[in-house]
């Protein structure tokens, strides 16, 4: 069975009512997935020591003394607790309605490389449970549920997520693409200036709410990175035959 039809379909854009089904369907199938995860609280927390022992080797283990510099400032732990919310899903989707409409020609590309890198995270997700700081009993603040009043680890919210998704993080990835996207493409200085600042402000928010290491956040950085990969692979593939094709009318009329 030929996969061109898939591929056509796949880098290309389509109707905003399709794409926002498509994007809706693929997220409940995410956190479907992702909550069907079964680690362990020690198993989970076993592998969030491997990660604060290889930051401390390297000397970047800092987490704590991030959040504490922010618990500090008046009314801080409840703006950052309520941005870690509000920032990855509100700005997130706003973003692409933006690109959507501003640029279409970039839509197809950034839209796969977050189906591919999210794809890559549940898989991640499954093989390698880790517990964020907030639950790996290490002095850590869950800023979220104390400030935001959003409480994370009840069993409403439990049975929709797997509270052990730590690695990679998908709120730095999310955002690293976002910025990347607006600081390259975005035709105001002002949005530019705010899409390259973005990825740095959703790294702080998720470190002092203790919802991530910055280890995640790499890991974050690296699955956008390989689904954009994945989605220059996908457009590639679609221009390759009418490439063949104009070559050999070429020959063909020489």
């Amino acid at each position: 069975m030929s996969v061109a039809p898939l591929q056509r379909t796949a880098s290309s854009s389509h109707r905003g009512s399709i794409e926002v089904a498509t994007l809706v369907a693929l997220y409940a199938v995410y956190e479907l997935v992702r909550g069907q995860g079964h680690a362990t609280v020690a198993t989970a927390r076993a592998h969030t020591d491997w990660v604060v022992h290889l930051e401390r080797r390297f000397h970047i283990f800092g987490e704590r003394a991030v959040q504490h510099a922010a618990d500090a400032v008046p009314a801080a732990p409840t703006v950052l607790g309520i941005a870690y919310i509000a920032l990855h899903f509100v700005g997130t989707t706003a973003f692409l309605v933006w690109l959507y409409r501003r640029h279409p020609e970039r839509f197809a590309l950034v839209r796969n490389t977050l189906i591919a890198a999210t794809g890559i995270a549940l898989s991640l997700y499954v093989l390698f449970p880790v517990a964020p700081p907030r639950l790996a009993a290490l002095g850590f603040v869950d800023t979220v549920s104390h400030s935001a009043k959003v409480n994370l680890s009840s069993d409403l919210l439990g049975s929709l997520y797997n509270p052990f998704a730590a690695v990679p993080s998908l709120h730095f990835g999310y955002a690293l693409l976002v910025g990347v996207t607006l600081a390259t493409v975005a035709q105001r200085p002002l949005v530019r200036v705010l899409g390259a600042l973005y990825p740095a402000v959703m790294l702080f928010v998720i470190v002092a709410t203790g919802n991530h290491f910055f280890f995640d956040a790499a890991g974050g950085g690296l699955a956008i990175g390989a689904g954009y990969v994945i989605a220059k692979w996908v457009a590639g593939a679609k221009r390759e035959p009418r490439t063949r094709l104009a070559a050999g009318s070429a020959a063909v009329t020489c």
